[in-house]
């Protein structure tokens, strides 16, 4: 049985597989491939065309085929099997592939200054928009195929003499114990090799924008792109990467860091303003100033619930707005949080179910969950928050520190890649202080973050620099 025989018996029940037969004088030749990766003008202009011509020095100007394995996963990665007649010897050419999304700016991160363009579907772009960016051969690029039936292509990049081996090794150990059907997207893997599988925190970020992914891998940290998504893995990662963005870096430091000061507080307002409310509410009225405890209790006159009960009603009202928000269209999904929003809140008011301030204090809580720019990073709180409010209705403020207590005695237990989660605050290190609480200017950050242990700690050199500008 030859090449032509064994490919067809393969591919027998698939309706899409397709065999054609060309002669050229006494030569002849089948074409096997997947039509929807191959196009019939490609065939006949490329292809054809390019065997027709080289056949006067009765050399195949494409490289052989060592297996029928070989072959079969040729096709299905949208290449052409052409097999001779003459030598029963198959040969390989590359195919015109298959449409994708054009190049575009991300919607998820959004950016005011900076590079636009934003990752696609297709591995091959996706590299080229980071090669574009760094032509240097020590990037390393080591792609495996994950997926026992999806034979999924992941590319693992990394900067040789920058990332520390050892990291290296680590991720490289996780992504080849995967042991699964199907790899369909980067989250597939993000959950795969993350070290705890029950923290609500992300151990591993993510990102759709390759100035962003350039800037972590020149940081000493590795990227992971998987074939068919434009979400870019970014490993290892701290808790302060969540508070972190692009613009940052591109705006003067002062800006930078004052817009990192704003996300901060964002953050611990989005974790424990509703829990601060109830336990005031409910344990030390006494502890708000006197005129504006008489306003609350004013406006709660008719409220017939305690405050733990009206802050879940509210909080839960948000959260199904906001995810409805998500699935419908995008303009009527605005226009759903916004108004739905405003009507509920105010009709829970009217009819006596909520107090007006709570409103207040809930729509604060979700403007300063908006700030985080790591989705994942605000989803943890947004869930970590309903804990935080049973203890403060349970225990008031008692229950409120505690909380928050326990919240921080996981963060400092918590690694990614053996790296402290915490970091630098947890172990503490002064040098990378200087792109933590503030982004610190320029001519400050000459190393790499020390956690990371980089081989190639310096990133600018400040001797070339004129004195006295």
């Amino acid at each position: 049985m030859n090449w032509e025989q064994e490919l067809a018996l393969r591919f027998s029940e698939s309706a899409d597989y397709e065999q054609r037969q060309h002669c050229f004088g006494e030569e002849c030749f089948t074409l096997c491939y997947l039509p929807c990766f191959v196009e019939s003008d490609y065939l006949q202009d490329k292809i054809l065309e390019k065997v027709n011509r080289c056949l006067e020095n009765e050399k195949i100007p494409f490289p052989a085929v060592g297996s029928l394995e070989e072959a079969v996963e040729a096709i299905l990665y949208g290449n052409i099997i052409i097999y001779r007649h003459a030598d029963q010897t198959a040969y390989v050419a590359i195919g015109n592939g298959i449409e994708q999304r054009s190049i575009q700016e991300s919607e998820n991160e959004n950016s005011l200054r900076g590079p636009r363009d934003g990752f696609v579907e297709s591995l091959n772009t996706n590299l080229s928009l980071i090669r574009r960016r760094y032509p240097d051969p020590e990037l390393k690029v080591d792609i495996q195929v994950l997926g026992r039936r999806t034979k999924t292509k992941v590319a693992l990049l990394s900067i040789n003499g920058i990332v520390n081996p050892n990291v290296l090794d680590e991720v490289r150990t996780r992504l080849s114990t995967m042991d699964i059907d199907e790899v369909l997207d980067s989250g597939t893997v993000e959950q795969w090799i993350e070290d705890s599988w029950y923290s609500p925190f992300p151990q591993v970020q993510y990102s759709e924008r390759p100035a962003k992914v350039l800037h972590t891998l020149l940081e000493g940290r590795i990227a992971i792109i998987v074939d068919g998504s434009p979400v870019v893995l970014i490993v290892p990662v701290t808790f302060s990467m969540l508070f972190q963005a692009p613009d940052d870096y591109y705006e003067r430091w002062m800006i930078g860091s004052s817009i990192r000061i704003i996300r901060l507080v964002g953050a611990v307002v989005a974790l424990v303003l509703p829990s601060l409310y109830i336990a005031l509410i409910a344990y030390h009225p006494g502890m708000i100033p006197t005129q504006l405890a008489i306003s609350i209790s004013a406006s709660r006159t008719d409220v017939p619930f305690p405050s733990l009960l009206e802050a879940i009603f509210m909080e839960a009202t948000l959260e199904m707005l906001r995810e409805a928000g998500l699935r419908l269209p995008k303009i009527m999904g605005q226009t759903i949080g916004i108004v739905g929003g405003l009507v509920i809140g105010q009709a829970a008011v009217e009819a006596g179910i909520v107090s007006p301030v709570l409103v207040i204090v809930v729509a604060i809580t979700a403007i300063s969950s908006f700030l985080i720019p790591a989705y994942n990073g605000a989803i943890a709180l947004r869930l970590l928050r309903f804990p935080l409010m049973l203890l403060s209705g349970s225990l008031g403020l008692f229950g409120l520190i505690l909380g928050v207590m326990v919240i921080l005695a996981h963060l400092v237990s918590l690694k990614s890649f053996s790296i402290n989660y915490f970091s630098p605050i947890v172990p503490y290190r002064i040098s990378d202080w200087k792109d933590l609480l503030i982004r610190a200017p320029l001519p400050y950050l000459k190393k790499r973050p020390e956690i990371l242990h980089t081989p190639d700690q310096t990133r600018l050199n400040l001797r070339k620099r004129k004195k006295g500008w």
